[in-house]
């Protein structure tokens, strides 16, 4: 489909999905090697929107199989369709009656309908899942498996049929082979450890937030009513969120949102973006002691006239709460030490 890297960037390019040189490599080789993709890295990076854009590009149809905890066989690779069974064996009834006529005994019965071919269980009462309808198209298909660190390794070993052989295995019937080769793109936000036997079916790529250059130019074309230098300044702006320690860091999406309201609020040049600081976090955070550090952080920067101070190294992700709670602490302390020099001075005007 794509002859080669630049031919694969020039096509997503069309559908507005801005692609680093080193990530279309890969891409470009996981459609030419037919392998699966697996992309990991932080919510928010745009792996999921490859794939969308990946079925657009190349003009194939997106089946998406979303993961969750709890996720079973029945709802990713088939189930059968017990109604429309219900109405095929009552529609055979009359003729398993005239089949068992003349039976004796029960044994006799049962052995001549179990000679019987009943057609319950064919293709045309199976329901396809994701999985195996990806396999069934005839047409080829881009899969999307998101977020599959939300499973449990139990449901990894589902895919790995699918990912290696291109094959899904029905008990009552057989084994369905692909009718065409899928893209197959999985997702992974780092929330666990995927199994070795999931990853060597795959090539792997690691996705991070972008540079400000491209994210700015990403923004720039899901966004082209704003005028570039707001979105410069939103895109600032989001880059010092995402180096303060927070439970959630801005994703693209956030960002193009959070442009679009600085146009929406009437920003419409370099700088304006600061006044209305505080309306953008709406789009930019999602949790309340993200904005309190947030708007603690920034204010410091500006007020002081020099940068923050950068969170220590190794500090996890969600421990801001940690990080105002020893604030609360701190001023409790300061409460409790001014408290002890009122009752010191009181005690001294006592014996005066």
């Amino acid at each position: 489909m794509f002859d080669s890297p630049e031919t694969l960037t020039e096509a997503l390019a069309g559908e507005n999905y801005v692609i680093d040189p080193e990530f279309a490599v890969v891409v470009h080789l996981a459609t030419a090697l037919e392998r699966p993709l697996l992309l990991e890295g932080p919510a928010g990076v745009g792996k999921t929107e490859l794939a969308k854009s990946l079925a657009a590009a190349s003009g194939r149809t997106l089946i998406r199989l979303q993961c969750y905890e709890g996720l079973d066989d029945g709802r990713t690779l088939y189930e059968w369709d017990y109604g429309k069974q219900l109405m095929h064996v009552q529609m055979l009834r009359d003729r398993i009656g005239e089949l068992l006529s003349g039976t004796a005994t029960m044994a006799e019965a049962s052995a001549r309908l179990r000679a019987e071919d009943t057609g319950l269980y064919t293709e045309d009462f199976l329901l396809p899942r994701p999985l195996l309808e990806a396999l069934l198209s005839p047409e080829p298909v881009v899969l999307l498996v998101d977020e599959v660190d939300r499973t449990e390794e139990s449901m990894e070993a589902l895919l790995l049929e699918v990912l290696a052989e291109r094959q899904v295995t029905v008990p009552e019937i057989g084994t369905f082979t692909a009718r065409s080769t899928p893209w197959v793109v999985l997702t992974s936000n780092d929330t666990r450890e995927l199994s070795p036997a999931l990853k060597r079916r795959c090539l792997h790529f690691g996705v991070g937030f972008p540079t400000p250059e491209r994210e700015t130019a990403i923004v720039s074309r899901r966004a082209p009513a704003v005028a570039d230098d707001v979105v410069a300044d939103v895109v600032e702006l989001a880059r010092r969120l995402r180096d303060l320690p927070l439970r959630k860091a801005p994703s693209i999406s956030e960002v193009i949102d959070a442009a679009r309201a600085a146009a929406v609020l009437g920003c419409g040049s370099a700088g304006e973006a600061a006044k209305v600081r505080s309306a953008l976090l709406a789009a930019l955070l999602k949790y309340g002691s993200d904005r309190e550090l947030a708007l603690a952080r920034l204010d410091g920067d500006d007020g002081a006239g020099g940068p923050a101070a950068e969170p220590r190294p190794g500090r996890p992700a969600d421990t801001t709460s940690g990080a105002f709670g020893r604030g609360r602490a701190a001023s409790s302390a300061g409460g409790a030490t001014t408290g002890a020099r009122a009752q010191a001075d009181r005690a001294r005007r006592g014996l005066r």
